[in-house]
């Protein structure tokens, strides 16, 4: 199976308002897929369509192989779903709420109790699984919450926001079980509006918008839409500021943007280790302090503003999908 989900030509209507206006995509089994997009862009539609709580209009769908309109057991069989808000019950203890799960997915008592101890130990709970929910932390509730959509060990699991609301040390300890459960094979779409999420977990990232897809490729590809790196400098005194925009002009592709109040100027550059080492250098010579320097790559954030800043537009401004190759 070389994707574990693939949609075409997806559409989905609510009245006049389409939801889904030919929605595309091919997630590779055993990779992260990072659905972004605003909000009413189609992903709750999109996700809930390939788990087969929603019928489309128009197009096919496929997941883990199967048809999601003409065999939605078979997939139903192969998903997990986590969604933005928890599911599990806070007066239980964790291990409790595991074999309830099971008990759900109609496994024997003895299995569903084996299954929870198994994944308690995956998702390091094993020490706090005897303990009422409501004494986890944000992170702890999260991981179980994934420990509860892998009980039927899904060869595909969607999770919506799952990071939603937590600390940095919970966002980091759901990564990682993220990061294992691919390591063991699952294949993850992941919606979130946390842009470092989806570049940190995400092997190729697809920008939704008007219920199409208008961008995708990896995160690294997409980043690279919007040109060079950006050196920025920081000089002692406001006026050697010209003087640091000339020097930068040079190496520069495109012209430099001045900050008198900040004392900064900043630029794209093409080579960019070249490129820092030749202004530093000329403006040494030139007896300019420089009090700070960076040298940065676009983030997906500007990615994103960049092609979602154009969302009032009619959809067909952007015309087919950009397809980004790394």
């Amino acid at each position: 199976m070389e994707h574990a989900i693939l949609a075409e030509g997806l559409r989905k209507r609510y009245g006049d308002t389409a939801a889904l206006d030919g929605f595309d995509l091919r997630v590779p089994a055993g990779t992260v897929c990072g659905l972004l997009g605003p909000n009413g862009a189609g992903k709750t539609t999109a996700v809930r369509i390939l788990a087969t709580l929603l019928r489309f209009d128009a197009g096919r769908a496929e997941v883990a192989g199967f048809d999601v309109a003409g065999q939605p057991d078979q997939v139903r069989y192969r998903i997990g779903l986590v969604g933005q808000h928890p599911a599990v019950d806070e007066a239980l203890s964790g291990r409790e709420n595991l074999v309830i799960f099971g008990r759900l997915f109609h496994l024997g008592r003895t299995e569903a109790k084996r299954r929870a101890d198994e994944l308690l130990g995956r998702f390091g709970l094993a020490d706090a699984g005897g303990r009422p929910v409501r004494t986890y932390s944000g992170g702890m509730r999260r991981r179980l919450d994934l420990a509860a959509g892998m009980i039927l060990a899904p060869s595909v699991l969607f999770l919506d926001e799952p990071t939603t609301a937590l600390d940095p040390r919970g966002r980091n300890e759901v990564w990682e079980a993220v990061r294992d459960l691919v390591r063991a094979g699952t294949t993850v779409l992941l919606t979130t509006q946390y842009l470092d999420e989806a570049d940190r977990l995400a092997n190729r990232i697809c920008v939704l918008d008007a219920g199409r897809v208008i961008a995708e490729g990896t995160p690294d590809a997409l980043k690279s839409r919007l040109g060079s790196d950006r050196i920025e400098l920081v000089v002692r005194d406001v006026a050697d500021l010209p003087t640091a925009a000339g020097r930068l002009r040079r190496v520069a592709v495109a012209e430099p943007e001045v900050d008198e109040d900040r004392r900064s100027v900043g630029a794209q550059v093409g080579d960019r280790a070249g490129a820092l080492l030749e202004v530093l250098r000329a403006l040494d010579a030139d007896g300019v302090t420089v009090a700070d320097v960076a040298l940065r790559r676009p983030t997906l954030d500007e990615v994103f503003l960049q092609l979602t800043g154009r969302a009032a537009a009619p959809a067909a401004r952007y015309g087919d999908t950009v397809e980004v190759t790394a």
